[in-house]
């Protein structure tokens, strides 16, 4: 991995975070105004139902990632596909496949784009 997309890398698990997800002010920083997500429930969610829904609904559950792939598409814009393994209770276990896409503005990266495919 360079060394950007060890930086998204990084972005990317800290998204999975409790410490980020029940966190308002860090979610702001690491989505856009423009965010966008097509979830693994079906429904679409815009940067202020995730700001609104995600903390108040923080529930503890530990992600693990695999199968992390980044490529640069244009100068600031990243693409990143992968698997999460989430597990709940630490019995119930959902896969999913994940992808999403990063833009850097004056030298912050945030995500404006993501969605989560559950897999059987």
């Amino acid at each position: 991995m360079n060394e950007i997309e060890r930086k998204i890398y990084g972005l990317e698990l800290s998204l999975l975070t409790p410490e980020v997800r029940s966190s308002v002010d860090k979610l702001n920083n690491l989505l856009s105004d423009d965010f966008i997500e097509f979830g693994s429930s079906g429904l679409i969610y815009d940067k202020k139902e995730i700001l609104e829904r995600l903390p108040a609904n923080f529930e503890k559950v530990e992600y693990i990632i695999s199968d992390f792939n980044a490529e640069q598409l244009s100068e600031g814009i990243i693409f990143t596909t992968y698997k999460t393994d989430r597990i709940i209770n630490d019995t119930d276990k959902l896969t999913s496949l994940r992808s999403s896409v990063w833009r850097n503005i004056n030298g912050n990266w945030q995500m404006f784009f993501h969605q989560g495919t559950p897999i059987k």
